[in-house]
């Protein structure tokens, strides 16, 4: 076939002269779509080109060596043995208080020495405090904690038993995220002054970090494959400025491919209001297309000079998208601010730009061509059937390979983003069945109007609820669009209430809502006797005895985990275990494999245990397998008698290793005590008269937590709202242009009411029901998908009761209402203002 490309270019540039406004409205249903996508592809450059830049200053230093254990003769020679300058921390919960207006609160200590940070440095107010707190009686307080309890710089802080003074507001620190300062605010104290404080005692759990920075001349990757293997031998932790590069870089690719993902959901949004307008503005062209077929035009030039027009369109589109993207990248480190470690800079990446159009222009005609496919079968023929029925757009079975096309692209992008076929297969199923869930609503939703038309209705009414069916109806792209937008956000509000409320349900009546830890032998029975002092019941009293495992069914750590016919973690033997001992079991628990035994008589055989069925599984840990425990010096051979379902969300102390009574009770132990206050102001008395009394003490209150998470929660919303906002916003712009494109289609039944004696006041409140009808049930469609979707989530998931808020689910129904009827409204006054001897003249 010759194609004649000059010619063809030609014709689709004279065609679309007359539809250029029209083509516009196509294609931007995709430009957010398109600018969310180079937006985020933008900030996973930025991020990977600032995590390589500021990999050491994230870190602090060439090396870091820690675990959660004092050090061995061996690391401790291994630390002396290594050259260059060296920093010691101690880090671990605690309890402060605030003398000058009686606040407590727990925090993270971190009790340092030496030069640390390397790199970077400890961002202070005022800027000398982050030096000179190191050889004083002095610290650094986290500027959350300074602004929760009004302290200055100045003022006095009390960490167990010594009293410090205020050197410095802390503003930033090496890694500390404003999520986690949220979580655990932090307050450096020197080293030098940790005895003093009497808070490392035993059970305190104490995580010990050395770090090191070298000559620049020293290669790293040698000397951590010399040091690697003493390293393992004695469960030691490191990180290097590399691998702190490959781990955060892992970290936020993972956020990334999920804001990718998102975006690409609000692309394929897009995609819907894309084909639907194309499948209306060919319709409009069958007579045009006819008549081409009538001077010569073959059916294959006919479709490229369409294909032409959507391609230049397309691209058109894209670049606007590509560069709104651009722009909108640098807002996204405002809102993703509280996450990331480092200020983010924002450059401008032309590669995601350049993805950015070329994913506009693959998606745009991909979507296009489920209609333009139909051009090639036209006949010439439909320029005499015209006269006396409507044009046919013949269907094409090629559309089934468009279809599969489009399931194939979808599913390669997201393949692309997750790097993991079975997630993609899941997101491509799943948005799929989203797609063809809420099209099946909508075909329902018409059947049901034109089955049970309401007939004693007024003429009005049945002229709005009617057009919900007729030919040219909006009424499946808005279910869909609308609908989705709906569904996406709604589904958020109700699970971030789920996640809230169920957490609201452990703190109600006399649940425990506040947890004391640390607390040593010797001081059980005073801190007992305060709770009743302040008229607080004690709902558990726990023992709690740390342990590490040595072996498993007789094999050390080296050859258990050498065993490849087990996938086992490698902190099976590195961890600290925390165990208690007790003859029954409680609420939150129940035996689910073998027999619970809950006391021992003989301590001559093996001791018979209780493994978390998780925990086991995860392990390869069978029923009837042997377990060696160091207990602090003492070798202890269990057995494993029985796997138990353990409720984590429970606010009880609960335990992947039980032990029966009869075997560590002589064993050096710390304890946990549960108690219920009543209120916030009881909470308070209670926090400082703990920390007076035994400041080695923590304590956790449940209503603080509960605050946090809030926060936490709000932040993270905030993030997604941001991102399906692209949804909500695409969705709109759908409905903006499907709407004007049926302003088109509208004008000859518009002006034939006019004709037929109806009034401007009459056709106005035609085309409000019409849209009224549209708005209410295509977001009461994404409400109710929501509700369904969120209660499996709750009764499955979280298995927790649903009872959700739907004032601010009722508030997004009547935004998207009234949105839907105010743009309906407005498009129509072109209409209205036409003459009705334009139906005369109409070409259509």
């Amino acid at each position: 076939m010759n194609t004649n490309f000059s010619w063809l270019l030609k014709m689709a540039w004279r065609d679309s002269r007359r539809n250029y406004s029209r083509l516009l409205l196509f294609i931007s249903s995709i430009v957010l779509g398109i600018a969310a996508l180079v937006a985020i592809y933008s900030l996973g450059y930025n991020l990977q080109q600032n995590i390589d830049t500021q990999a050491a200053s994230l870190l602090g230093a060439d090396l870091e060596i820690s675990d959660n254990q004092p050090p061995s003769k061996k690391i401790t020679g291994l630390i002396d043995s290594l050259k260059g300058q060296q920093s010691k921390e101690l880090s671990f919960a605690s309890m402060i208080y605030f003398p000058k207006n009686s606040g407590t609160r727990l925090a993270q200590i971190r009790a340092l020495e030496g030069d640390f940070p390397y790199y970077g440095e400890l961002e202070t107010e005022p800027a000398t405090a982050g030096k000179s707190f190191r050889t004083k009686k002095e610290v650094l307080v986290d500027q959350t904690l300074m602004l929760q309890y009004q302290a200055k710089v100045g003022d006095s802080l009390k960490v167990g038993e010594v009293t410090f003074l205020i050197a410095g507001i802390l503003k930033k620190a090496p890694g500390q995220t404003g999520i986690a300062a949220t979580v655990a605010p932090s307050v450096y104290i020197p080293l030098s002054y940790l005895k003093q404080t009497n808070l490392a005692q035993k059970g305190s759990r104490i995580v010990y970090r050395y770090y090191f920075k070298f000559d620049p001349k020293t290669q790293m990757e040698p000397l951590v494959k010399k040091i690697e293997p003493r390293l393992e031998a004695e469960d030691y932790n490191y990180r290097t400025v590399q691998s702190q590069k490959e781990d955060t870089g892992r970290s936020f690719r993972d956020l990334t491919r999920f804001l990718s993902l998102v975006g690409f959901i609000a692309l394929l949004l897009g995609c819907v209001g894309v084909a639907s307008s194309i499948h209306i503005y060919i319709k409009e062209k069958l007579n045009s297309i006819a008549i081409l077929r009538c001077l010569g035009v073959k059916a294959g030039q006919a479709f490229l000079i369409y294909l032409i027009q959507i391609s230049g369109i397309g691209l058109i589109g894209s670049i606007l998208g590509a560069v709104l993207g651009a722009v909108i990248q640098q807002f996204l480190p405002v809102v993703l601010k509280d996450f990331l470690p480092f200020e983010l800079a924002t450059d401008l990446s032309f590669s995601a730009i350049g993805q950015g159009i070329v994913l506009g222009l693959i998606i745009s005609n991909l979507f296009a061509l489920l209609s333009l496919i139909s051009i090639r079968k036209i006949s010439p023929l439909n320029v005499l059937r015209a006269s006396y029925e409507q044009a046919q757009i013949t269907k094409d079975p090629y559309k089934w390979l468009i279809y599969a096309l489009i399931l194939l692209f979808v599913f390669g992008f997201t393949w692309l983003q997750m790097k993991r076929w079975t997630e993609a297969v899941a997101f491509t199923v799943g948005v799929t069945f989203a797609f063809l869930l809420l099209l099946g609503m909508a075909t329902l939703l018409m059947w049901l109007v034109r089955r049970f038309f309401p007939t004693s209705w007024g003429y009005l009414g049945r002229q709005g609820l009617a057009n919900l069916y007729r030919p040219n109806n909006q009424t499946a792209i808005l279910m869909v669009s609308i609908g989705l937008g709906t569904m996406f956000i709604c589904t958020l509000l109700f699970v971030q209430a789920i996640l809230l409320d169920r957490i609201k349900l452990s703190t109600d009546g006399d649940q425990p809502n506040m947890v004391l830890f640390d607390i040593q032998t010797g001081q059980k029975q005073g801190v007992m006797n305060l709770v009743k002092q302040q008229k607080m019941p004690v709902l558990q009293s726990v023992p709690i005895v740390t342990m590490r495992l040595e072996q498993l069914n007789g094999q050390t750590s080296t050859e258990a985990l050498k065993d490849t016919t087990n996938k086992r973690w490698r902190g099976l033997f590195s961890r600290e275990y925390r165990v208690t001992f007790r003859d029954s079991l409680i609420s939150t628990e129940k035996v689910v494999k073998g027999t619970w035994k809950g006391e021992v008589k003989d301590l001559n055989a093996a001791v018979p245990i209780s493994l978390e069925d998780g925990y086991a599984e995860r392990n390869s840990i069978k029923i009837g397998d042997t377990l060696t425990f160091n207990v602090q010096g003492t070798m202890l051979t269990t057995v494993v008698a029985s796997y138990r379902d353990v409720d984590w969300a429970g606010v009880q102390t609960n335990f992947l290793v039980l032990f029966p009574k009869g075997v560590l009770e002589d064993a050096p132990q710390f304890h946990v005590l549960l108690t219920h206050v009543p209120n916030n102001e009881a909470s308070a008395r209670f926090q400082q008269a703990v920390v007076q009394q035994f400041p080695n003490v923590s304590l956790i209150d449940l209503g603080l937590i509960l605050t946090v998470l809030d926060d936490i929660s709000t932040k993270i919303g905030f993030v997604i709202r941001f991102m399906a906002g692209f949804s909500i916003l695409t969705g709109l712009i759908v409905l903006i242009a499907s709407v004007l494109i049926s302003k088109y289609q509208r004008i000859q039944e518009s002006v034939l009411l006019r004709t037929l004696g109806a009034s401007r006041r009459q056709i106005l409140i035609i085309t409000a029901l019409e849209y009224f009808f549209l708005g209410t049930l295509a977001a009461a469609t994404g409400i109710l998908l929501a509700t369904a979707g969120s209660w499996a989530l709750a009764h499955y998931s979280f298995e927790t009761a649903f009872n959700p808020q739907f004032l601010p689910v009722f508030v997004v129904f009547l935004v998207v209402a009234v949105i839907t009827v105010f743009i309906g409204l407005v498009n129509s006054l072109g209409i209205l203002s036409r003459s009705p001897l334009e139906v005369l003249r109409q070409d259509v």
